[in-house]
């Protein structure tokens, strides 16, 4: 499956800021006039709302951000009460993740909306069931990878080992964020003029650390005439 307006940001780590720079590039776009909406095919660590609804802080902030119209089930396949990796969550719940439903989920977005910006779980390579993990999926979707890298000690041998990772299963990267943490990192500027030298993909954006993540501000910061040129 190959969808020409779609992006799959995919991150280092956990915690990394993978939220903050697809509700970024979402909004970004609709700022540019397309209706773009935001797609978390799976996510655990769920709260329950008013009426006893389980909710999900990353697809709901991506639904903050996203052109209206589009149904959860489309959005957030898949949520789970746990915050544990999706297999294990899966598991506790009685419940199965099914590729299948999420590529049919994703094709119905990308019918209905402009862009999609797929945002993933984890790392690169998390496992979704015993056989097939967040790369497989990225690798059926078909589609540019943006890599968000936190700053922080170790990024660089992360960020390396994650676009070797890419580029073995013969996806591109379109380009990598670099999203500043709280912590910091010591000579931060050397960091990413290493990783700049060395990830074979155009930088797209440095985000300074928000106390409070804000779409509109982290959006100023990518370059999106970079993105979108490679589609």
């Amino acid at each position: 499956m190959i969808a020409a307006n779609a992006h799959f940001v995919v991150g280092t780590d956990t915690g990394v800021g993978k939220t903050l720079i697809s509700c970024a590039l979402v909004q970004a776009l609709r700022n540019r006039g397309v209706a773009a909406v935001g797609m978390k095919p799976v996510a655990s660590g769920a709260w329950r709302d008013a009426d006893g609804c389980r909710r999900s802080e990353d697809a709901d902030a991506l639904s903050a951000v996203s052109a209206p119209g589009h149904a959860p089930s489309l959005t957030n396949p898949y949520l789970f009460d746990a915050p544990l990796a999706p297999h294990v969550a899966a598991n506790m719940e009685g419940r199965l993740i099914d590729p299948l439903h999420i590529r049919s989920a994703f094709a119905r977005l990308c019918a209905d909306a402009q862009h999609v910006v797929v945002e993933g779980v984890g790392g690169f390579i998390v496992p979704l069931t015993d056989d097939y993990t967040t790369a497989d999926l990225a690798q059926d979707l078909g589609v540019p990878l943006v890599l968000v890298v936190g700053l922080r000690l170790g990024c660089i041998n992360h960020a390396l080992l994650t676009a070797e990772a890419i580029r073995a299963r013969g996806l591109r990267l379109a380009g990598w964020v670099a999203n500043c943490t709280a912590g910091g990192m010591l000579a931060q500027d050397a960091s990413i003029a290493a990783l700049a030298a060395r990830l074979g993909a155009p930088l797209l954006g440095v985000v300074p650390h928000l106390e409070s993540p804000d779409p509109a501000v982290a959006a100023a910061a990518l370059d999106l005439d970079a993105i979108l040129s490679i589609s």
